[in-house]
């Protein structure tokens, strides 16, 4: 099983192995009574390693993007590949950690986080030794025994990780994971998901409507247009870690972040992306 890292605290992106590529993507809803275009020529690469953050009003596709990336969609136009291989469906190198924790409530915390080790065959010593590791490096030893309903909503989401995590896919999809805690424990959850990112070398794909979160945790910041969802601004941010929430860098690269949103120029063409289309 892959260990955990101690990675620098900043790794220049560019010298990184792709791992993800989205080609000219496009994804149309049709029903009897709409056709309703979601993304319009998406198109965008990840490096093996990076932390992505896409940022952008309501209803602009995020979460269909971040549906497609996991394969569990299927795109209208274009193609996504994952390392050099197209998506065709779901797979365990790809990590959905939800908004709602999916936990089993009639399993306690370890059994939750063990559950798709057990379906992948992995032998019980083996098990053993990573749900302890994983339930270590999200605060939740002594709380292995705990069922769902003893939980807190943070630590429901540190479980949820740490289930994902134990796998050891190649990246993790994270759709507004703390929109629906509180202040206090959300900054708490940042804070430790940068030292996650950190200590398992783990490819981040992380949707937020929060600009300040998305300067704090992203390697890069991918805006997009009302919809129909294309890519507008891609930002990186290329601050030391760990970060601080409150620190002048921080504010300031969402401020730019920001004015991305704001700013009604044209989406990036193909000339002037970062990651070369």
């Amino acid at each position: 099983m892959t260990q955990l890292l101690n990675r620098p605290t900043i790794t220049t992106p560019e010298l990184r192995e792709e791992l993800l590529r989205v080609s000219g993507v496009s994804k149309r809803f049709v029903t009897s009574r709409h056709d309703t275009t979601a993304l319009d020529d998406v198109s965008f690469s990840i490096s093996k390693g990076e932390f992505i953050c896409v940022v952008g009003p309501s209803g602009c596709g995020k979460s269909t993007l971040l549906n497609l990336i996991a394969g569990l969609d299927a795109p209208t136009d274009g193609q996504l590949t994952f390392d050099g291989h197209p998506v065709k469906g779901p797979g365990a190198e790809r990590a959905v950690v939800f908004q709602e924790p999916a936990l089993y409530p009639w399993l306690n915390v370890r059994s939750n986080v063990e559950f798709g080790l057990k379906l992948k065959g992995v032998p019980a010593q083996e098990r053993r030794g990573t749900v302890e590791r994983y339930l270590e490096l999200v605060h939740l030893t002594r709380f292995q025994k705990a069922y769902v309903h003893e939980l807190s909503g943070g630590m429901k989401q540190r479980v949820q990780l740490a289930r994902c995590l134990a796998v050891e896919p190649r990246m993790l999809l994270m759709d507004e994971r703390f929109a629906a805690l509180d202040a206090q424990t959300r900054d708490s959850l940042q804070m430790e998901l940068q030292d996650i990112w950190a200590r398992t070398g783990a490819t981040i794909v992380f949707i937020t409507h929060n600009v300040r979160e998305a300067a704090l945790l992203a390697d890069r910041v991918l805006v997009m247009t009302p919809a129909p969802g294309r890519i507008k601004a891609d930002i990186p941010v290329p601050l030391p870690r760990p970060r601080g929430l409150d620190t002048h860098a921080v504010a300031d690269y969402a401020a730019e972040i920001r004015r991305a949103l704001q700013d009604g120029g044209d989406p990036l063409g193909p000339e002037v992306s970062r990651n070369g289309f």
